[in-house]
């Protein structure tokens, strides 16, 4: 039933799917914005013991988006989309560890604590992976379902994945070794799980014919984020400008 499913999906969906994820996966400014803001709340609730806090912390993370454009690339055979997506997940990894250890040598006053909550994220298991492999297949389905939202999937593979590499940053910060590369462990493992089950999931649907429409994308995706830069270089050169103005005038005036 599920595989008809699939592969029954019509090729309108395909081509919204692939536009969409290959958009939301851009490496801009406002993605890794909100993966250090999401590892610095996670990170916070970890210490503070709170999984609300931990959980609430996936509302805002992005990280599902690079990985799927991984699945999707590899589904397709489209080395661009591959190269962009492993560079973005690398990038977002580095980031959100370096995020998660700063924010532990500034907020861990009494001392670097391993609790409980910190320590369930140390301990890999093939039950983990079974979960990724739930997660992935999930948020494939509903990335081609237009009467589906992703959203609470996305949510699942970032509660995956976000707490991981705050636990990583945790460890670092706290020179625990056996926690950091614990957490490194399961972070891998249900990044393989989901990245294994979603690239099942597309290979099914057959997107490999729409790999052209993921490279133009990348093509606009890159243009408009150029453009972004660019218009922000321009606002700081401004903002120079009127200060060194301001400055002349206030030294001429003396």
């Amino acid at each position: 039933m599920l595989l008809s499913r699939l592969q029954a999906v019509s090729e309108q969906d395909k081509t919204t799917a692939v536009t969409s994820l290959v958009k939301e996966s851009t490496p801009d400014f406002n993605f890794f914005f909100m993966i250090v803001l999401a590892v610095l709340m996670a990170t916070l609730g970890l210490h503070a013991g709170s999984e609300s806090v931990v959980i609430g912390s996936m509302l805002l993370a992005p990280i599902m988006s690079p990985i799927l454009g991984l699945s999707l690339g590899l589904a397709m055979s489209s080395h661009k989309l591959i190269y962009r997506s492993l560079r973005t997940m690398l990038k977002a990894g580095i980031f959100a560890i370096v995020a998660a250890a700063v924010a532990t040598l500034l907020f861990a006053f009494s001392g670097i604590e391993m609790n409980s909550i910190i320590l369930e994220r140390t301990e890999p298991s093939l039950i983990f992976f079974a979960i990724a492999l739930i997660a992935g297949l999930a948020v494939a389905y509903t990335s081609v379902q237009p009467n589906l939202s992703a959203t609470l999937p996305g949510i699942a593979v970032s509660v995956a994945l976000i707490p991981p590499l705050a636990t990583v940053g945790i460890g670092i910060a706290a020179l625990d070794i056996k926690v950091a590369s614990g957490a490194a462990v399961m972070f891998i493992i249900n990044v393989v799980g989901i990245i294994f089950a979603s690239m099942f999931a597309f290979s099914l649907m057959d997107v490999h014919h729409k790999r052209f429409i993921a490279v133009s994308t990348i093509d606009e995706e890159t243009e408009r984020v150029q453009e972004e830069e660019a218009k922000v270089v321009e606002i700081e050169e401004n903002n120079k400008s009127e200060d060194a103005e301001a400055t002349t005038k206030e030294t001429t005036s003396q």
